[in-house]
């Protein structure tokens, strides 16, 4: 029997991927045939008459069903790239987006900031950083590999929380697989902890979906857990219990960076205002300029603390 071969596969898979709906038939056909035969995409193309076997075959057939019938193709590999790393995923916690990328590394530049502009003497407590609804550890876990590339990972303690046991044990393990295990606290529990002392910085990508577009979302989407897409109303009911708490976790030299919807830098902004007058938010766009990222932080008159 005649064995099939890369491109053969891919073409098949690739119309089949279109006409089931797929958003991007072409990428998912590339990810699962890669996944089957344990190369990435760049080996697919450099080698596309190569051929390939019964078992490969058979594991790119059982991918495409999964795909076809909506499951996302992280949960369907297992894993997602993320910041230069892979992580694990699965149904306990939201996919890793690549938009938040942007946010891990506006972390990174205000964190190296502040251990360079200022002198830290010895003795000095580390850098306090949270991580407010970790999920699979995707922000928290990108800045520990990041700062330990840096070797400034002692300089800096990492706090992750979530609501989700489930979601909080994915996170463990991911820290574990990156080595990073014993560089986080993971706590479980509802945005920040009430007993939780004071922050330098506070990092978190909050469900921010209007409950009214969930059912408008691609049907991946339904794979993944409601809790870490629905937003309430407008999308802002836990964004806007997290700015509330700022006054209560984050230092007076401090900042907060969350991750928010396209269009929504204006009602995050009004937010502030409302819930914490005096400070200011910053809204930073993507490289799409649409609004990603509200860096929030206390207002300042001539030099001091509103």
């Amino acid at each position: 029997m005649t064995s099939v071969t890369v491109a053969f596969l891919l073409h098949a898979g690739i119309e089949r991927l279109r006409m089931a709906g797929s958003e991007s038939p072409r990428l998912d056909a590339e990810l699962l045939l890669g996944h089957a035969l344990r190369v990435d995409r760049t080996a697919l193309i450099a080698h596309s008459d190569a051929p390939v076997g019964a078992d490969a075959a058979a594991a790119f057939e059982a991918g495409l069903v999964r795909r076809i019938a909506g499951e996302p193709v992280a949960y369907i590999r297992g894993f997602k790239e993320f910041h230069g790393i892979a992580l694990s995923t699965d149904p306990r916690a939201l996919i890793p987006r690549p938009e938040t990328e942007l946010l891990v590394d506006l972390v990174v530049a205000s964190i190296v900031d502040r251990l360079i502009s200022a002198p830290r003497p010895a003795g000095t407590p580390a850098l306090r950083v949270i991580d407010v609804g970790t999920g699979a550890g995707t922000i928290v876990i990108a800045l520990a590999v990041e700062l330990r590339k840096r070797r400034i990972e002692t300089d800096v303690s990492l706090i992750a929380t979530d609501a989700s046991p489930d979601a909080l044990q994915l996170a463990r393990e991911n820290a574990v697989g990156h080595g990073v295990a014993d560089r986080i606290q993971f706590e479980l529990g509802d945005l920040v902890p009430w007993d939780a002392t004071l922050f330098e910085i506070v990092a978190a990508n909050l469900p921010y979906i209007p409950s009214g577009e969930l059912p408008g979302l691609p049907i991946a989407a339904s794979f993944e857990p409601q809790m870490a897409l629905d937003g309430g109303a407008d999308g802002l009911d836990l964004v806007r219990r997290l700015i509330e708490q700022l006054g209560r976790v984050l230092r007076p030299e401090g900042a907060a960076f969350l991750e928010i919807g396209a269009d929504q830098g204006p009602a995050v902004i009004e937010a502030t205002a409302d819930l914490l007058p005096g400070w200011r938010t910053t809204v930073i766009p993507d490289l799409s300029g649409h609004d990603r990222v509200a860096r929030i932080e206390r207002g300042r008159i001539n030099g001091d603390d509103a």
